[in-house]
């Protein structure tokens, strides 16, 4: 079932549409959630509620927004980090933006957040390929460096080494100082 078939199979209604959601994308929820939750019966309820929320929150899917795939990727990693953030009893945010947007400074502070962020999503756009799945994976999924260096055919020092540059590279055209 493509896609586009399962985002209206889910909206419909039909009560074998979570079935059919795990069938097709529950390896990949899986493991979004398994770097972010360490404990298996948190995997597990978070994973639980990823499906539930699907069901619910299916009409804010626009295909005209992006893939349902991308969709499904930010609703389970916000899914986990807030099950995460709820563990460890912190502040319930979804993002980058949402965090910014959530302190609500003078327009002088909040033009400078702005900026910031617009500066890093350009920065981000800009990357290699390599780069940017390095970015992603680190700093977006939160996945270990082991995790990523073998998936990513690297050794653990090379993918240390890469990311250790991603950063002073970010800090650096991000106008932050340069601790070493």
């Amino acid at each position: 079932m493509k896609d586009h078939e399962l985002a209206q199979f889910i909206a419909s209604g039909n009560e074998n549409a979570a079935s059919e959601l795990i069938n097709n994308y529950g390896p990949m929820i899986r493991y979004i959630i398994s770097p972010i939750l360490s404990d298996k019966r948190e995997r597990e309820e978070c994973f639980n509620d990823v499906v539930m929320r699907v069901v619910e929150k299916i009409e804010s899917y626009s295909e005209a927004k992006g893939s349902f795939k991308s969709w499904l990727s930010v609703l389970t990693r916000n899914t986990a980090l807030n099950r995460a953030r709820k563990l460890r009893n912190e502040p319930d945010t979804q993002s980058i933006a949402a965090n910014m947007a959530a302190f609500k400074d003078n327009p002088e502070e909040e033009l400078i957040k702005s900026e910031t962020l617009r500066k890093l999503e350009l920065i981000v756009q800009n990357l290699s390929p390599r780069d940017k799945m390095l970015f992603y994976r680190k700093f977006y999924y939160c996945q270990p460096i082991s995790q990523i260096a073998a998936e990513m055919g690297m050794t653990q020092r090379a993918a240390e080494g890469r990311i250790y540059r991603l950063k002073k590279k970010l800090r650096e055209e991000l106008g932050g100082e340069n601790h070493e």
